[in-house]
């Protein structure tokens, strides 16, 4: 298995305007596209959380639709963060909240 096809987490925060804008939707469209598993969810302070776990490589086509978002939303930062994978996931959800 190459560097690029090896399985790998990606937790992200996305700031800016994103919440309200389909931001959630946008990112589980894109994640189930390249078959990523985790979640992504609206955070109290009005930021986005993501954690997906596939291929290094996939993961880092959703990195990249991160920083542009859908045509409503205004990303002002993105803060990702790679972690060994952990499998705990079989789908890629949309989460509600964190308080």
């Amino acid at each position: 298995m190459t560097e690029a096809n090896a399985t790998a987490r990606l937790h992200v925060i996305v700031e800016g305007h994103v919440q309200g804008v389909g931001f959630r939707y946008f990112v589980e469209d894109v994640a189930s596209s390249y078959g990523l598993l985790g979640w992504v969810r609206n955070r109290w302070d009005g930021s986005v959380e993501v954690v997906a776990e596939g291929p290094r490589n996939f993961l880092e086509q959703l990195l990249a639709s991160l920083y542009r978002g859908p045509r409503a939303a205004d990303v002002r930062g993105v803060a990702p963060e790679w972690l060994p994978p952990t499998g705990e996931f079989k789908t890629f959800s949309i989460r509600t909240s964190a308080s």
